[in-house]
């Protein structure tokens, strides 16, 4: 089989699936087989859900031996040696004849000798094992088919490479069908349950090479540790391995029993679910602490504030998982400091940072959408819920009016200043060195479109927010609209110089009249700036973050570190945009069937275009500004598929969008402020 080239810029054969184990860990790779990226693994498992992630299992070498020969059945890269072009071996993707990704990843090996084999790796969500399987496939194959599978471990931080060293432990210990590996001290200890003969043989497989690394700019060289080899006889049946992080329970268990058991489980869950997309984001949504959280993206994210609540709308809201988008609201609850809300947790044991100006704002708008969403559906919810809710909503608005660190304030016009020089608070938040790409200190427009919202929804709580609120949209119609360009300011007062503006053409001010409950702006102001957004910004991929003709636009995102986040929101196209974008585009024109059928014809579908443009089932976290606008960034992005799911359920639904008629129900009814 010769893999096709994967649309919008990916290599053929390059495409990824994942599978997540929704804490945090997850396998994913190739469809090639070759493994790219130091994140692709077998078993990768988070020890602290979703932080503490380690790489335990990268890969597997897996060879097929009949009365003919010995045949490969997988493939790496390796360097040279001598600085010359890589080496791709043994020659196992030569042989896949099929390969596909649903319900989970699978691939047909065709046999010189025609034997055919097939292969899966999938993940139990239950339980959190990766299982790997092979059987022959076709009928009336010869018998005396062996297959032999050496795993190739590690024992590292999901970030990091692995180097040969005498420290690695190849020893197992053994319990019947379970062997389990301790590879480091500190690293979690994790099993391989077989039903195969096992034969000790230490190795060190050294110098693989992974592309994607080399391309970003970043360390790609990596040695891993094999230990042995299962063995297993095809003609008596399935072989299986199944991966898990910790000591495995009841080791006297088949292997195969086992994995038909998880199949079956997990064939049944994916049944439940009304689309491919709506399969792929079950993905995002993972453990935290006694509640949930969404993952940002994968590989390399990890659960960030303003990705989580803008991610909630679409992943949680849309598909009716109402439970789920509770959890998350009271979890991310508790962490509230000086009105703020973590913009991200690292992997280790350092402290949350709080540097988001706008997750806080954001988690008052889910709050919102989340109550909203159980009214109509007519879910209740409990009284201590609506009370963590309400006090949160409270603490963010009381912070943020006295002033918060960063130089997060309300100003005397009614807008939220932030901002000091060298901190990126905003969603554009690229760094280079000490150097902020895009410092946009001062009153950012989509802050204030933020603000101005979380204002509105705080004066159903509580009237003390209203007054807060008109003083705020008063303010931003002077101080934002630009009448002779029919568009708005990137920033007012930027640098906290008063008087002065940024005209930076970028897609912030959509959200004067998009992707938030509460439009600032509508008529024709919201018209212009609207259409300016879509002639100078769309592209099906989604919005660029700065228009072509501004003398700092980027039209390709590649090279090495600096090069990257110089580009990231410089012209590099976000395809979450479209979701307020597109809302804002059918507001101002009335919302109709009519309309919401043009706007799914015109905007939705040539993003939907994209869902398998590099991570299969899944769209990507940017793309590149220039046609043909190339994937890139990471290929799994939970806001991405999220605002295509809040478009295709709930914006352009043909029922109607209900934020269109604009009517606000009493979602706090009954909470004390």
């Amino acid at each position: 089989m010769t893999l096709r080239d994967g649309p919008f810029g990916c290599p053929p054969g390059e495409r990824e699936w994942l599978e997540a184990d929704r804490r945090g860990g997850f396998a994913s790779g190739t469809e090639s087989l070759l493994r790219t990226r130091r994140y692709h693994a077998l078993l990768l498992s988070a020890v602290d859900p979703p932080a503490g992630r380690f790489a335990l299992v990268t890969g597997v070498e897996v060879f097929a031996t009949t009365s003919v020969g010995t045949f490969a059945l997988s493939s790496q890269i390796y360097g040279s040696g001598g600085g010359g072009a890589d080496v791709v071996s043994p020659d196992g993707r030569d042989r896949i004849s099929r390969f596909s990704f649903e319900p989970w990843p699978r691939w047909t090996f065709a046999l010189e000798d025609g034997t055919t084999i097939d292969q899966e790796i999938f993940v139990s969500r239950a339980t959190g094992a990766t299982i790997l399987s092979w059987r022959t496939a076709g009928a009336g194959e010869p018998r005396g088919v062996t297959l032999s599978v050496r795993p190739l471990l590690s024992g590292r931080d999901l970030h990091s490479l692995q180097v040969e060293n005498s420290a690695f432990c190849f020893e197992p210990e053994v319990s019947e069908r379970v062997r389990v590996w301790r590879p480091y001290r500190g690293v979690p200890p994790f099993s391989i349950r077989s039903d195969g003969e096992y034969v000790h043989e230490p190795l060190w497989y050294r110098d693989f090479v992974y592309t994607q690394e080399r391309a970003r700019g970043l360390d790609f060289r990596e040695d891993l540790a094999s230990p042995g080899a299962f063995r297993f006889d095809l003609s008596r049946g399935e072989a299986v391995l199944i991966l898990e992080m910790g000591v495995s329970t009841r080791p006297g268990e088949s292997a195969v029993s086992r994995a038909q058991d998880m199949r079956r489980a997990e064939t049944a869950r994916r049944a439940q679910f009304r689309s491919r997309l709506e399969r792929s984001a079950d993905a995002y949504v993972v453990r935290r602490g006694r509640g949930k959280t969404i993952i940002a993206g994968y590989p390399w994210f990890g659960d960030w504030g303003r990705d989580t609540f803008i991610s909630l709308r679409g992943l949680c809201l849309a598909t009716g998982r109402l439970s789920e988008a509770r959890d998350i609201l009271t979890e991310w609850a508790g962490f509230v400091s000086e009105g703020m809300l973590p913009n991200r947790f690292p992997e280790g044991e350092e402290p949350p940072a709080y540097n988001a100006v706008d997750a806080s704002l954001w988690f008052v708008v889910a709050v919102h959408e989340y109550l909203e969403a159980c009214r109509r559906r007519g879910r209740r919810i409990p009284v201590a819920d609506r009370a963590t809710l309400g006090h949160t909503v409270t603490r963010i608005l009381e912070g943020y009016s006295a002033g918060a660190r960063f130089g997060i304030r309300t100003d005397a016009d009614g807008l939220l200043a932030a901002g000091v020089p060298g901190v990126q608070l905003t969603w554009m938040d690229a760094k280079v060195g000490d150097r902020v790409v895009t410092p946009r200190i001062g009153k950012p427009v989509e802050i204030q479109a933020l603000w101005i919202n979380a204002l509105r929804i705080g004066n159903l709580l509580s009237e003390r927010w209203g007054a807060a609120a008109d003083r705020a949209a008063e303010s931003f119609t002077e101080r934002f609209w630009r009448p002779d360009e029919g568009c708005l300011h990137d920033v007012v007062d930027p640098g906290h110089v008063p008087g002065t503006a940024d005209p930076t053409f970028r897609p912030n001010q959509v959200f004067a009249v998009g992707g938030l409950p509460f439009p600032v702006l509508s008529g024709s102001m919201a018209h212009r700036i609207v259409d300016a957004v879509e002639r100078r910004l769309w592209t099906p991929a989604g919005l660029r973050s700065l228009a072509p003709d501004e003398p700092s636009y980027a039209g390709h995102y590649f090279g090495g570190v600096e090069e990257r986040d110089a580009a990231y929101h410089q012209g590099t196209v976000w395809p979450w945009l479209t979701g307020p974008f597109v809302e804002a585009w059918v507001r101002v024109r009335g919302g109709g069937a009519d309309v919401l059928r043009m706007a799914r014809h015109r905007f939705l579908d040539p993003l939907l275009s994209r869902l398998d443009a590099a991570g299969l089932g899944h769209l990507p976290e940017i793309a590149d500004g220039d046609a043909p606008h190339d994937a890139r960034g990471a290929p799994f992005q939970a806001w991405s598929v999220a605002e295509a799911i809040r478009l295709d359920q709930d914006v352009l639904a043909e029922s109607g969008n209900r934020r269109i008629a604009g009517s606000p129900a009493a979602v706090f009814e009954g909470i004390e402020p």
